[in-house]
């Protein structure tokens, strides 16, 4: 049988579903909008310290690895305390990370700053953790709605903060468009007391929490045994390879082919933008379709799209069709790779579960945007990064495709015997 958690604790009468799924949305915009913007920092950065594009690259790497491996952690803290203190203390690591980059005058001071703090604070204070909340909030029926809600959220921060940041940088330099930055996280810790704690996170008309109560090593392990599992957090490695590498690198890319600063902005927000459109379809379509098919058609189409972009010849127009297109597929794998961790695991651990599948995203958001640094400052081109990029879509499509969508057998087992 499914076990359920002790009742729910009384919610005061404000604190309704509605409001927190408006926070909780407020609060991925705020989140992901600053970090899609680091990709402009890297010429005024660079040139400020005389530091090569590596160097910036590489602390954006750091963002991108501690961003998951404090995924999981920070999930487990939700699932045992809920979301409010994490996200809550997340934020204020990435307000004081942010603040904190104009002072750094080494390339270890930007390291810690940009790539420590910031990441250690996205881990607390991104999406994932918002979703992890939502899952337990709403029925099942609008489970991926709500994180498709989210996750159009955020990039609605994406859309907004793009051209926000290069308006800053312009107006009044990079150092005060950080501190401007790191003022807006500050809302964070304000939105999150909304949320309620780990008892009354569901509403009267959410079903009990899914997924025997085991203990957190015990569910990981069980995760890890389950071969669907371990492909589909295979496939998200490759989802964070991508979006690290066009985040950071697509604005020097674009401007080094002649496009103008402010375009190479609107590239970024042009995706954010689109991605409100993609990301909430996916959620919707989630609910309804395949979720394995939803993700093997956005690799796939994230491949063909990619090599289109390189082939073609860099004009406004296709880097407007580019970013629209990428727009569509960008966090759209989301809805369905936390919805699957849902469905093979239950909710119980959906924070813990969700935070290791993140850690793999986020590796390969360290190879991405990495990589993306290394090798342009060692061949002077990105072209390597890019077709490495379309073979690992193929990659994702192809090993999405045998993934089961149903409780994982472990699940089941574990259940009968509470």
């Amino acid at each position: 049988m499914t076990t359920t958690t002790p009742a729910r604790e009384p919610a005061p009468s404000w604190r309704t579903p509605a409001l927190v799924v408006v926070c909780g949305c407020l609060i991925s915009m705020l989140a992901f909008g600053p970090r899609s913007s680091m990709g402009l920092f890297i010429g005024p950065v660079s040139e400020a310290h005389g530091w090569g594009r590596d160097v910036f690259a590489l602390a954006m790497a750091f963002q991108n690895i501690l961003w998951g491996v404090g995924g999981p952690f920070a999930g487990a803290l939700t699932d045992r305390y809920g979301p409010a203190p994490v996200l809550a203390g997340g934020g204020l690591l990435y307000a004081a990370g942010l603040a904190l980059m104009p002072y750094a005058q080494t390339s270890t001071e930007l390291y810690l700053t940009a790539g420590v703090l910031i990441g250690l604070g996205l881990s607390g204070a991104s999406f994932g953790i918002v979703i992890a909340g939502f899952t337990r909030l709403l029925p099942a029926e609008k489970r991926t709605w709500s994180i498709g809600i989210a996750t159009a959220a955020g990039s609605m921060g994406q859309f907004l903060f793009a051209p926000m940041g290069q308006a800053f940088i312009a107006g009044f330099g990079w150092q005060t468009a950080l501190l401007l930055l790191a003022g807006s996280m500050l809302l964070v810790p304000l939105l999150a007391g909304v949320f309620p704690g780990p008892r009354g996170m569901a509403s009267s008309g959410a079903p009990a929490v899914t997924g025997a109560n085991i203990g957190y090593v015990a569910a990981v392990r069980q995760a890890f045994q389950h071969r669907s599992y371990v492909l589909l957090v295979a496939g998200f490695f490759v989802c964070g390879f991508q979006l690290a590498f066009i985040t950071t690198h697509l604005p020097p890319y674009l401007t080094a082919a002649g496009i103008s600063p402010s375009l190479a902005a609107w590239a970024l927000a042009l995706i954010g933008l689109f991605n409100v459109i993609g990301s909430y379809s996916s959620g919707v379509l989630a609910g309804k379709v395949s979720k394995r098919y939803l993700l093997c058609a956005n690799y796939c189409s994230r491949g063909v799209a990619t090599a289109a972009f390189v082939l073609l010849p860099i004009s406004p127009v296709t880097v407007i069709a580019y970013s629209a297109v990428m727009g569509l597929l960008w966090l759209s794998t989301v809805p369905p790779t936390s919805g699957l961790v849902a469905v093979m695991f239950g909710t119980r651990y959906m924070g813990t579960l969700y935070g290791f599948a993140f850690f793999s995203h986020q590796v390969g958001g360290f190879l991405g945007v990495w990589l993306g640094g290394v090798l342009y400052e060692r061949t002077g081109s990105y072209d390597i990064v890019w077709w490495l990029s379309v073979a690992l879509a193929m990659f994702a499509t192809l090993i999405n495709l045998p993934i089961v969508e149903r409780p994982a057998p472990s699940l089941a087992a574990s259940e009968a015997k509470a």
